[in-house]
């Protein structure tokens, strides 16, 4: 979604003409508890004219893949040591569809990790729902690194991912 009706919010200075109560009325169109079952939200600013002809080095197509394939790979095989779900239900097989009880087995915290999460739920007044899908992300960005657990630079990623849930749009 835009973050403002205009779609300028945060960009140039004075592109923007929106108000702070036309943008908190365009963002509060959206429900919380619906914005609470995405996983990924970021800001995604736009792209400066010399980063589009620069030719920086960049991960191309080839490598990317091979990296998310590799991470779906240990996924794969994490999860295949879990129960079926208590449905009854087929086994699961991406960090996406683990459950509470799957996440608190699969995602363990140090006690730096645990103190960042805890801080970031008080201040960001995240929700449970939110906390899960948060330690599912950082599982994730963990398994793209081929990491075997997720540490604090891994959950500040997840947490960064967030965005819609602070309360900067007010």
């Amino acid at each position: 979604m835009n973050p403002c009706p205009c779609g300028y919010f945060n960009d140039t200075p004075g592109r923007c003409v929106c108000t702070p109560p036309q943008i908190q009325r365009y963002v509060s169109k959206v429900s919380g508890p619906l914005l609470d079952r995405i996983d990924i939200h970021i800001e995604v600013p736009a792209v400066q004219y010399k980063e589009l002809r620069g030719s920086a080095a960049t991960e191309g197509s080839t490598e990317i893949r091979a990296r998310v394939l590799a991470a779906r790979d240990r996924q794969h095989q994490r999860l295949a040591q879990a129960p079926a779900k208590p449905t009854g239900k087929a086994k699961i097989f991406s960090n996406a569809q683990m459950t509470t009880q799957q996440i608190r087995t699969f995602c363990e915290l140090s006690t730096d990790a645990e103190r960042l999460l805890e801080r970031a739920m008080q201040q960001q007044g995240l929700s449970a729902r939110a906390h899960d899908r948060i330690l599912k992300v950082a599982r994730t960005i963990a398994d793209l690194e081929a990491a075997p657990d997720i540490v604090v630079k891994h959950l500040a990623e997840a947490i960064q991912y967030r965005t819609l849930d602070r309360s900067y749009w007010s």
